[in-house]
């Protein structure tokens, strides 16, 4: 799947909006003159500011994509797969809780079979799926999703000491940013253009934003009255 090629937009019934989140779905993929590709995968969030918008995990593939399932004429075939997911339970729910907020550093295998550690932060657990965590890195600011308990268990995974814990929601917090046009400034001079569509519950400073022609979510940390983000 490109994530440069711009959206096509058909029009879509409140009707057609069902609730899918926790469902397997599998669809076809057609871009352009490229061939149609088979994918599969599970819906993991339908975004309250933005309903057409779902967070889905594909099969094999780590990064979350923000996807209008029924209104993105690259889409075809879209079947929504029976049952219902059952999802397993968290063994460890204090370790869990422990991790949300946290700055970590996770190992991975690179492509010579060489040890390389990135650096990033949990953002929350998934609702539901709760044995899988939302997380974003310094490297690479994308979304993310991995079962980060068997991987801190396995020694993979280590929380950064000294960092302090996010800051905790409050109920009188006004999500001003939501539903706002943000421009990012690459370091060739060059901008992009998205919308900012979540705000991390556990970490209110921090927001999903889905770039216009781009089907990834990023992750920035934001202030109210700042529209504008920056590439240092």
């Amino acid at each position: 799947m490109s994530s440069l090629m711009k959206k096509r937009r058909r029009k879509s019934s409140s009707n057609t909006l069902r609730n899918i989140v926790g469902c397997r779905i599998s669809h076809c993929w057609k871009e352009g003159n490229e061939p149609v590709t088979q994918w599969k995968a599970i819906v993991l969030g339908q975004l309250p500011t933005n309903p057409s918008l779902y967070l889905v995990k594909y099969d094999g593939i780590d990064s979350i994509y923000g996807q209008e399932l029924y209104s993105d004429d690259r889409i075809l075939n879209l079947k929504v797969l029976p049952p219902i997911v059952v999802f397993p339970q968290v063994r460890d729910a204090h370790l869990a809780r422990a991790l949300v907020g946290r700055a970590v550093q996770q190992k991975f295998e690179g492509k010579d079979g060489s040890e390389v550690n990135w650096r990033g932060v949990v953002l929350a657990q998934v609702p539901i799926m709760k044995d899988l965590f939302y997380i974003t890195y310094k490297k690479d600011p994308a979304l993310y999703a991995y079962q980060l308990l068997d991987d801190y268990k396995e020694g993979n995974l280590h929380m950064i000491p000294d960092t302090p814990l996010a800051e905790e929601r409050s109920g009188d917090d006004s999500d001003v940013l939501i539903g706002n046009w943000v421009q990012y400034t690459r370091k060739d001079g060059s901008k992009k253009f998205g919308k900012v569509v979540y705000q991390v519950l556990d970490n209110p400073s921090v927001y999903f934003i889905k770039f216009h022609g781009d089907i990834h979510i990023y992750v920035y940390t934001m202030v109210p009255k700042i529209l504008e983000v920056e590439k240092s």
